[in-house]
């Protein structure tokens, strides 16, 4: 490790660092634009300038030079400053003055860096130049006069996204950046480059001239999109969820998310269960709670009582439901709405178990029935590291767009047990191999085989298991810790035949098999559950109640309430609480705290953020085959996935203008 001396501090700085990391070791702020400790380096700003010995008597840009033993680094002369003034003028000499009304105002890089290191007048007198605007879709709203051709949003779709759809073209006064041939930026990252863009040209279109940053009331929350549990920041003004931000996370989502993670959030205000309904003469019509609880007390369910939970649903509400339905004597739980009925008796078996930080490190990776693209973006991200790593990638299922080298086996399931002799000898001589099994091979009955292929390949080995299953509900694991699963699925549950089903918030079950039954739907939209329901009771969205959610990784993380329900909706768990009195029974607590400190001396794993130890993976038959063929995925659409994304207009766009669906589609469609 060499040692360097930064403004008269000696410090010790890791192989490989830039003088700008080793400025920040010490403590000094370092000016940028176009460095990001997540991007290749472009050297192309100047703003990092700094003074070196032994070097050049000149500034020098630090991002782009290597730390070496024995430098003398300043970053505080009148060089360093003259210089870091002409740069900033430079970079002004064609930047509108349009702060007042340009959205980035604020939170601009551009405009903070001006105060701390520019001059205080221009000797510019002549005409700015001007760009012309380029349409980069629905989501990112683009004024590139303001650009300063940093080139982050080129090296982040490049090298990230892994999707060539930004680039500069033209050269010096006249270089351009554009999407190619000016179509919208269709990948499910896209939105990023907007958090990247250190000044105001890239911005987010639908948020235009919504608010300030500083009118903003700032939450720590989780998203509930996918079953990734990125760290996200709502902000909030007054009851409504203006936009939803990336918080910084590098086991879970570094600093990214997906486009469909922060731009859902206006569904959040759209098509809204406000109101208790009752269903009269096959019509919904409004009603009390009293009598909404009266209804279901008089169908005396008893122990003929199920609970179906959603996608989105916190553990806390899972938990008050199992409580609710011990105390009738009824164990009719199901999370797995859309049918499916694998073995959970133990949890490592479901779980991603490399990490999504592990899976960048594996050399050879099969994925068996998962478009990760749609299903987990993020995870997509991390294995494109592993194959920049050198990882080889093998895809048994049909065909999606990559955006790595992959080579796809077939559709075939019984791949699974024979692998082609190029995969399989490269699974042989594999240090770190793994396998992702997504829903549409956990449907089709295939996790036996999967855990016969980790047998086979040696996947689970000291320091290493490379058995993942990759969910994409995001109360699925949390669902799983607490027993919210049947052995037969919802098969078991439909041949019970209940009197009372409790749908929270399952909006994707098919309800046809529980025609005789009162269904009862706790939910925040007027979407498929409510269509279907007899009794709708309003409860909250993720935005709106504290919740513990664990992602498909088994990790435990917990969700602020931002903003309050709108009208009569009230937090899930209350509502549960008060159905207990209504059909006279004792379910043990009265508060959240209550409810939370019963669950976690029930699952104590809920009770401490971080990953939950699901012990060693099972062993399995090595014989054990996979039959089926997957010729489709469970995600048909990946903007209209879940009641608040169909409620979003903005998401209705996306769906349409980007994947080509024609007609917005109503919520029940």
């Amino acid at each position: 490790m060499p040692k360097v001396t930064v403004d008269g501090q000696e410090i010790q700085v890791p192989d490989g660092a830039t003088v700008l990391q080793a400025c920040e070791l010490a403590g000094k702020e370092i000016p940028r634009f176009c460095y990001h400790e997540r991007l290749s380096i472009a050297g192309n700003c100047r703003m990092c300038l700094v003074e070196v010995k032994p070097g050049p008597p000149k500034p020098q840009a630090s991002c782009a030079l290597p730390a070496t033993e024995g430098q003398e680094i300043r970053t505080d002369t009148e060089m360093v400053k003259t210089a870091r003034e002409g740069v900033m003028e430079f970079l002004l000499i064609n930047h509108p003055l349009d702060c007042p009304i340009c959205d980035q105002g604020g939170e601009c890089d551009l405009q903070d860096q001006s105060m701390a290191y520019g001059r205080g007048a221009t000797r510019y007198e002549e005409n700015k130049r001007a760009v012309t605007e380029k349409y980069m879709g629905p989501l990112i709203k683009t004024v590139m006069t303001r650009c300063i051709h940093c080139t982050r949003c080129v090296r982040f779709s490049e090298e990230i996204a892994g999707v060539d759809e930004i680039g500069a073209v033209g050269r010096g006064e006249d270089m351009e950046i554009t999407t190619y041939l000016e179509q919208a930026a269709e990948h499910e990252l896209s939105a990023n480059v907007i958090d990247l863009c250190p000044v105001g040209a890239l911005t987010s279109r639908p948020y235009a001239f919504e608010a300030r940053p500083w009118e903003l009331k700032k939450t720590l929350s989780i998203d509930v999109s996918d079953a990734v549990g990125a760290n996200i920041r709502l902000d909030s003004r007054g009851r409504e969820v203006m936009r939803a931000l990336p918080r910084i996370n590098d086991d879970v989502n570094e600093e990214w998310i997906s486009d469909k993670a922060r731009y859902q959030v206006d569904g959040l205000s759209k098509r809204r269960l406000d109101t208790v309904f009752m269903r009269k003469r096959g019509k919904l019509q409004a009603a009390s709670w009293d009598e909404a609880f009266k209804a279901i007390a008089r169908a005396k369910p008893g122990k003929d009582i199920a609970a179906i939970a959603g996608d989105m649903v916190d553990c806390e509400t899972m938990f008050a439901a199992k409580a609710l339905l011990k105390a009738c004597g009824s164990n009719l739980i199901e999370g797995r709405q859309t049918g499916m009925d694998y073995d959970v008796s133990n949890l490592a078996a479901v779980n991603f178990n490399s990490t999504f930080a592990g899976i960048e490190t594996a050399d050879a990776i099969l994925i068996v029935g998962s478009h990760i693209r749609w299903e987990a973006p993020l995870v997509n991200v991390r294995i494109r590291k592993a194959v920049k790593r050198g990882a080889k990638v093998f895809v048994i299922g049909s065909r999606w767009d990559t955006t790595y080298p992959a080579e796809f086996l077939g559709e075939d399931l019984s791949v699974l047990s024979k692998l082609p002799k190029e995969a399989a000898e490269a699974f042989k001589g594999a240090e770190r191999p793994a396998i992702v099994m997504g829903g549409a091979a956990l449907a089709k009955g295939a996790l036996g085989a999967g855990l016969a292929f980790a047998e086979t390949y040696g996947l689970a080995k000291d320091g290493w298991n490379g058995f993942n299953v990759l969910h994409f509900s995001a109360a699925r694991m949390g669902g799983l810790m607490l027993g919210f699963a049947q052995k037969g699925g919802m098969k078991d549950i439909a041949a019970a035949k209940p009197k009372v089903v409790i749908s929270l918030g399952a909006d994707e079950m098919d309800f046809e098999p529980f025609a005789d039954a009162l269904k009862v739907y706790i939910g925040h939209h007027g979407d498929r559950g409510a269509h279907a329901a007899d009794i709708i009771l309003p409860g909250a969205s993720y935005a709106e109640k504290d919740g513990t959610y664990v992602n498909t990784e088994g990790r435990v993380q917990f969700a602020e309430k931002a903003v309050f329900a709108p009208g009569d909706a009230r937090e899930d768990w209350t509502i549960l609480r008060a159905l207990a009195d209504a059909l006279k029974v004792e379910v043990g607590f009265d508060s959240f705290a209550q409810l939370q400190a019963a669950m976690i001396a029930e699952v104590p794993a809920l009770g401490e953020e971080g990953l939950a130890d699901y012990g060693a993976l099972p062993k399995a038959d090595a014989k054990t085959m996979a039959e089926g063929t997957i010729s489709a995925y469970p995600i048909k659409d990946f903007y209209l996935t879940n009641p608040i994304a169909r409620a979003s207009a903005v998401m209705q766009q996306c769906s349409s203008e980007l994947l080509g669906s024609g007609e917005l589609a109503e919520a029940a469609e």
